[in-house]
């Protein structure tokens, strides 16, 4: 008797756990969310820490704004302004930053860059970090128009940021490089800004330049068979909203390196050696090159060891995140003055 409801106790254990199994199975099939909502979560927790790290490495005197709604009615669409504590009650304006987070269009925050914006900021510049709507929630194009919208946000606050709106340089890490290389190609050339359907949010003689970090830049060149396979698969379902995001209408678009025209702005692009996106980055600016137009960059050679991972500008504990810095204030000093 007791063997008969132990036997009968393990079958329904098995059979719930098996039930279970295939339950999970199915939804990691029929949608993004659940992988989304893991690389979320681990993406996050490594942002914080990172930020974290780079809190020893922010001077004293920088002032802050946060949490400037810059769409009105949309909880997403938030900016963060860091500037010289200096330029407290006087009308001076320093060329601005504006830094597009990564975290592959599903992860990341303004809140994540924080101190590397202040550390920007402290060598003379108005540097905002903007927030846009994440996927799976919110697919593409919605970042493009928010990050428009903040642009002509910055325009009417200028003068309360301290920024010359004269010299914008747009900066982004990761899926944030890729909004903002889109956007650049939107305020640049007005073939694309009609065929992705979005207004430039300001005219292409205020944009001076472009700093890239660890971005992608076309969905075609991506090998999703191998170790980063379901990342890559998520995230490009989550932004386009489907599967197969070959098949969205508009998505190709989002191919920017298509697209690009001698117009472009001068760009700074760099990537670790280590990085999987390492090959986009390289191919964005020998497509630049070939259109003439002004490209810097830092690249490393292939047999660096310790390799240089996804994002490592952000630390600047080694010194090949250092000269990423250094390089980067160079290239802005060159655009900006």
């Amino acid at each position: 008797m007791k063997k008969n409801r132990l036997r009968k106790t393990l079958t329904i254990i098995v059979t719930s756990i098996l039930l279970l199994i295939t339950s999970v199975f199915i939804a990691f099939k029929l949608t993004p969310w659940p992988s989304a909502l893991f690389i979320r979560y681990v993406f996050n927790k490594e942002g914080k820490k990172v930020n974290e790290q780079l809190k020893n490495h922010v001077p004293e005197g920088v002032t802050m704004i946060s949490n400037e709604q810059y769409l009105e009615g949309d909880s997403d669409a938030k900016l963060d302004v860091y500037y010289p504590s200096t330029l407290a009650n006087t009308q001076q304006l320093l060329p601005v930053i504006v830094w597009v987070h990564g975290g592959g269009w599903i992860a990341g925050s303004k809140d994540q860059i924080s101190n590397y914006c202040q550390i920007l900021a402290s060598k003379g510049y108005c540097v905002i970090a903007t927030d846009y709507a994440l996927a799976p929630e919110t697919t593409y194009p919605r970042p493009l128009t928010q990050t428009n919208k903040a642009l002509e946000y910055i325009n009417k606050h200028a003068n309360r940021f301290h920024a010359d709106t004269s010299r914008y340089i747009l900066a982004g890490d990761s899926g944030g490089a890729h909004i903002v290389a889109q956007t650049a190609n939107i305020i640049t050339s007005p073939d694309y800004a009609k065929l992705v359907g979005i207004s430039s949010g300001i005219r292409s003689n205020q944009l001076a330049g472009l700093i890239l970090y660890c971005g992608p830049y076309d969905a075609e060149f991506v090998n999703q068979k191998g170790a980063a396979s379901v990342f890559l698969e998520t995230v490009l379902w989550s932004y386009s909203g489907k599967k197969d995001y070959n098949s969205v209408p508009g998505f190709k678009a989002a191919s920017v390196i298509h697209y690009l025209t001698p117009n472009f702005p001068p760009s700074f692009i760099s990537a670790g050696n280590g990085d999987p996106l390492l090959p986009h980055s390289q191919a964005l600016a020998t497509k630049l090159m070939s259109l003439n137009v002004k490209v810097d960059t830092l690249f490393f050679n292939a047999d660096l060891s310790p390799s240089l991972p996804h994002e490592y500008q952000f630390n600047l504990n080694t010194p090949q995140g250092k000269l990423a810095l250094e390089n980067s204030l160079s290239f802005l000093k060159e655009i900006t003055h």
